[in-house]
């Protein structure tokens, strides 16, 4: 016999509730051995280092019906930045403006290290 009562979907409601609320503070973009030597900076900052380019990152800003922590999806688009910026030879990174409504954020590259 299935259970219909109100227990039953109530513990239904619970259990999808508790698997959004896991979900939605999990970050899955991991910082990669070179990306932990990439710093976040100010255009002030960088005036004297070289400009490698740019790298556009995008998370997802909903898990279902869900919508994310604004500071995780930040921290993941600081982190796939760091990891781009690294891959590119630079050691540092300037946001360009802020996240948008889509997940998404552009940063510039630069390298200040030997400049």
């Amino acid at each position: 016999m299935r259970g219909t009562g109100r227990g039953s979907r109530t513990l239904r409601y619970a259990a999808v509730a508790g698997l959004a609320a896991l979900a939605g503070g999990c970050t899955w973009v991991k910082l990669t051995d070179p990306g932990m030597g990439v710093r976040v900076a100010t255009v002030a900052q960088v005036s004297s280092c070289k400009k490698l380019g740019a790298t556009h990152t995008k998370t997802s800003t909903r898990i279902g019906f869900f919508s994310r922590s604004p500071q995780k999806i930040d921290s993941e688009l600081e982190s796939l930045a760091r990891n781009e910026a690294a891959d590119m030879g630079g050691d540092t990174i300037v946001p360009q403006g802020p996240t948008s409504s889509e997940g998404r954020r552009s940063f510039d590259v630069f390298r200040c290290k030997g400049s």
